[in-house]
């Protein structure tokens, strides 16, 4: 655990984190101190006659450690704090930091429902191990032992005892912990799970009441709920009876003690005063065990968010080179004999090579998991390859700097979020310091103008949560803004048309029209005249370039794009016909 929790304090905090354990034991062992000085004062007290001298001394001796254990408790309570403190004010920054030098390729729906629980739950509970946990756990673990020792100095048979019911303690203990790690994990899996869905539930809202879903029963989110019922139901069933036994297993032990001191008077063969003090002792021997059989199950639940955050601490950035390469070719794109599959033993990409000149623009085509995706995931570093290298610029992109590569390339995809702000505050996350003109000129290419013009506001326009408030062709406009305000030398479009009506798909190739000759544009699309507008057509299949040429070479060659063209335009030709007309021509027939 100590490990784990160096790893989310950071290392600033490493000696913080040692003298709070060094003043816990110090407070533990004092404690032991101070219980066990109760049997000499005891003792002097019920002697007869009252051995004044002796009593004073023992008290003095019982005060001075008193003071001292009030001391400790003190600090190691203002550690305590203190740490927690820092967890609540520092960790959520720290795991923002490191999550944001990460592979965008790490972020899947499970990680991100996890990294969501981590940082809400996990944090408060990895919290409440400095300001609530550990204190009574650790000391009630390390003052019984104390007291263990002393009943052995007193009377080696009561000592004998306290020392052999430790096994079957620990025993019980580490039972319940064990069942507790067991159920944890899963609990926290459903939990994550449960959340997931319920997030889905809400974005989806206009599907399903398009559906008549919303009203009802939500089967996904209804069947994440069961599960995490189900999880929190087993982990109570294997928890407490173990969690019961453990509390058990510790009264026995006091039950022993008391009757084998009662066995001890009863034949004569211990001091009835001296009796009576290690029946303190023994009654002290219990209590802390008792508290730490109650605190260890939440400690472990608290361990294992802990964990879970700590791997998420340990999950390295992709390397970043030491000596960064210089892109000397803008704009340029290659890929040389590149291997890359999500799971390596199941290849997405084998062996692919070609090559994008700079300024040109070049489209992607292929079947469903041909690599068309994955081919601009790899360009901007989601993830390394295999085998071979992906070349942005004449460079590496393994060898470039990640900040140098972000500012070379202009991404954007089918699915568009807005941040919620204003509409020019969603346009100038292209370039923060562009001009007016510069925002104007941008906003004129992609159609964002005639948005600003029909708007009450203007500019100054919220776009809501994820561009709620704007349409999804009008997102797709000011995501297209963006990306030209940013300049980039390389602009990347997966399937940045697939679900535009034709006046905002006009707006999309207008853009690219612009950028012809200026920027290299890569295309991922499977809509006709965005396809037909580009100076080569690759063909995906296999994980290979099948084939390779302009649209009119491709058309003439008679292959598979030529196939997938005509399969295209036959879609494209289908239209809905009024009810009316459909039952007057079925009439006529």
């Amino acid at each position: 655990m100590i490990a784990d929790l160096l790893k989310i304090l950071g290392p600033q905090r490493r000696g913080a984190l040692y003298r709070y354990f060094a003043w816990l034991l110090a407070y533990g062992v004092l404690e032991g101190l101070a219980v066990t000085l109760l049997v000499p004062v005891l003792r002097a007290l019920l002697a007869q006659p009252l051995e004044m001298g002796a009593l004073t001394g023992w008290l003095a001796a019982l005060g001075g450690v008193v003071l001292c254990c009030c001391i400790a408790r003190y600090q190691q309570s203002m550690q305590g704090f203190n740490l927690a403190l820092v967890v609540l004010t520092s960790l959520h920054r720290r795991l923002g930091d490191h999550v944001a030098t990460l592979p965008l390729g790490w972020f899947s729906g499970e990680r991100i429902g996890r990294l969501s629980q981590s940082a809400t739950n996990g944090t408060l509970m990895v919290t409440n191990i400095f300001a609530h946990l550990l204190t009574p756990v650790v000391t009630g673990l390390v003052t019984p032992c104390i007291i263990a020792l002393a009943m052995l100095a007193f009377d080696w048979r009561l000592g004998l005892c306290a020392l052999l019911s430790a096994p079957l303690i620990l025993l019980a203990h580490r039972r319940a912990s064990a069942a507790i790690g067991r159920t944890e994990e899963a609990v926290d899996h459903a939990a994550a799970q449960a959340g997931n869905r319920v997030v889905e539930f809400a974005r989806q809202q206009p599907v399903l009441r398009a559906f008549g879903q919303a009203l009802g029963s939500y089967p996904p989110l209804e069947a994440a709920i069961n599960a995490q019922k189900q999880a929190g139901g087993s982990m109570l069933d294997q928890t407490f009876p173990r969690l019961f036994a453990s509390g058990l297993a510790v009264q026995l032990a006091f039950l022993v003690l008391i009757l084998t001191g009662l066995g001890l008077a009863a034949s004569g063969a211990a001091d009835p005063l001296g009796l009576v003090a290690l029946l303190v002792l023994a009654a002290r021997f219990a209590g802390p065990l008792t508290e730490t059989a109650a605190r260890s199950g939440l400690l472990r639940m608290a361990g294992n968010d802990l964990r879970r955050l700590a791997a998420i601490f340990d999950e390295k950035p992709l390397p970043e080179p030491a000596e960064p390469a210089r892109m000397d070719q803008p704009g340029r794109i290659a890929f040389d004999d590149v291997h890359f599959g999500y799971d390596p033993a199941q290849p997405v990409l084998r062996g692919l090579s070609f090559q994008v000149p700079a300024g040109s623009m070049v489209a992607i085509v292929g079947a469903s998991g041909a690599g068309k995706s994955t081919i601009v995931r790899l360009i901007v570093r989601f993830f390394d390859v295999q085998a071979g290298a992906v070349r942005v610029g004449g460079a590496d992109v393994r060898e470039v700097a990640t900040t140098d590569l972000m500012q070379a390339v202009a991404t954007v995809t089918q699915d568009v979020y807005l941040f919620d702000g204003t509409l020019e505050q969603a346009v100038r996350l292209g370039r923060a310091d562009a001009t007016e003109a510069e925002l104007h000129h941008a906003a004129d290419l992609a159609g964002v103008t005639e948005i600003v013009a029909r708007l009450p506001q203007g500019w100054q326009t919220r776009v809501g949560e994820g561009g709620a408030l704007l349409s999804g062709g009008e997102r797709q406009r000011v995501s297209i803004a963006r990306a030209l305000l940013k300049g980039a030398p390389i602009l990347l479009l997966d399937e940045a048309t697939a679900a535009l009506d034709p006046e905002n798909e006009r707006y999309v190739q207008r853009s690219i029209a612009a950028l012809r000759g200026r920027a290299t544009v890569l295309v991922i699309a499977h809509r006709l005249r965005t396809v037909a507008m580009a100076d080569r057509i690759l063909v995906l299949a296999d994980g290979k370039v099948a084939e390779v040429g302009s649209h009119a070479d491709l058309i003439q060659a008679g292959g598979a794009y030529a196939a997938f063209w005509h399969e295209r335009q036959r879609a494209e030709g289908w239209r809905l016909l009024p009810v009316v007309q459909v039952l007057e021509t079925e009439i006529s027939a």
